[in-house]
């Protein structure tokens, strides 16, 4: 019988450490939303890490701005962005203050709440796809840029907050050039995710968007 997830939440000082440890550290750990309809919970399982302004790759790459600030503030709290003028996406800041570096949570099981995520994800054939991708993930968990600035260090009262959960073994670990990214940060191999885990999503390569004429 496997340990049941550690319920233990996450302190601060896990977040104020280098992306590229926090990254592939949070494979298994459980994601809390706490929303008034009632709990969700999201067992993590794919994640891209993005390094502030030394990544071509991330939005704080050319400074801070209106919409990248809470990169830019302490660890442990929540970055929360609209794309495509659609959809949203949860990144964890981390790191030192300033240094505004952070995690997308791009894919995971959801263990609590299923129920809710379905009605928020109808047009998930199974509940192995309610959380499979970020725009994906933030609907099921109903997610939006209310959420940004959040802090996940906050306690039981907070929105959304972080469990030790249960920690993937490093050999189970692989990682791989982050989706959709192009330009100078495209080869970057800081996609993490949990090896043959059916909730994973699948990698593409960046495509650029054409211009209308």
């Amino acid at each position: 019988m496997s340990a049941r997830p550690d319920r233990t939440p996450l302190a601060r000082s896990f977040f104020d450490r280098p992306v590229l440890t926090v990254a592939p550290d949070l494979l298994g750990r459980t994601l809390v939303r706490r929303t008034p309809d009632g709990p969700m919970e999201l067992r993590i399982t794919e994640v891209e890490a993005y390094e502030g302004e030394a990544d071509p790759g991330s939005h704080a790459y050319r400074g801070r701005t209106a919409r990248n600030a809470s990169m830019f503030g302490p660890p442990g709290h929540a970055y929360v962005y609209f794309i495509y003028g659609m959809w949203f996406s949860l990144n964890l800041v981390c790191g030192p203050q300033d240094h505004a570096s952070g995690v997308l949570l791009r894919a995971g099981e959801v263990t609590v709440g299923a129920d809710l995520a379905r009605t928020r994800r109808i047009a998930a054939r199974n509940d192995r796809e309610l959380a499979k991708g970020p725009a994906r993930l933030a609907t099921a968990l109903d997610i939006d840029r209310s959420l940004d600035g959040v802090d996940l260090c906050a306690g039981p009262d907070s929105p959304l907050s972080l469990l030790a959960g249960t920690r993937t073994a490093p050999d189970q670990v692989s990682n791989g050039p982050r989706t959709g990214v192009g330009g100078a940060g495209a080869a970057h191999p800081y996609r993490y995710w949990i090896t043959h885990d059916p909730t994973v999503s699948p990698y593409r390569a960046h495509a650029p968007r054409r211009r209308s004429t």
